[in-house]
């Protein structure tokens, strides 16, 4: 069975740090590109970070400057490290294959099939 299983989520005070991690198993991820969506309450999923296959990457304005996308092959899984954490960034994370244009990723899932993705609460 070809997915991807997020983790590292959880409570965590404005201005601290996690890393999620995301995870492929029945397929190595070294060749697809990857993205970071989310979906606060009450809210639209959004995409977050994506990385490409050969490691270009985007961010949402939201995001710039404090998170960070990278990828192991060797682990077959992709992280995001996230800083500086708002009470904003609270959301529900998920991880997919993104599609791509010309040499970036872009913030189109290839399948619209979600995993369970992985709680952040960003509160004191």
């Amino acid at each position: 069975q070809l997915q991807l299983v997020e983790s590292g989520g959880g409570l965590v005070q404005p201005g601290g740090s996690l890393r999620l991690s995301c995870a492929a198993s029945g397929f190595t991820l070294d060749t697809y590109n990857i993205g970071w969506f989310r979906r606060a309450p009450g809210k639209d999923r959004e995409g977050v970070s994506c990385i490409t296959n050969n490691n270009n990457t985007d961010y949402a304005d939201s995001v710039k400057g404090r998170f960070t996308i990278s990828r192991d092959n060797a682990k077959n899984t992709v992280y995001l490290q996230m800083n500086s954490l708002k009470p904003e960034d609270t959301a529900v994370y998920y991880c997919v294959v993104t599609m791509r244009k010309y040499h970036m990723c872009i913030f189109t899932p290839v399948r619209d099939s979600w995993g369970q993705g992985t709680q952040v609460t960003v509160s004191s």
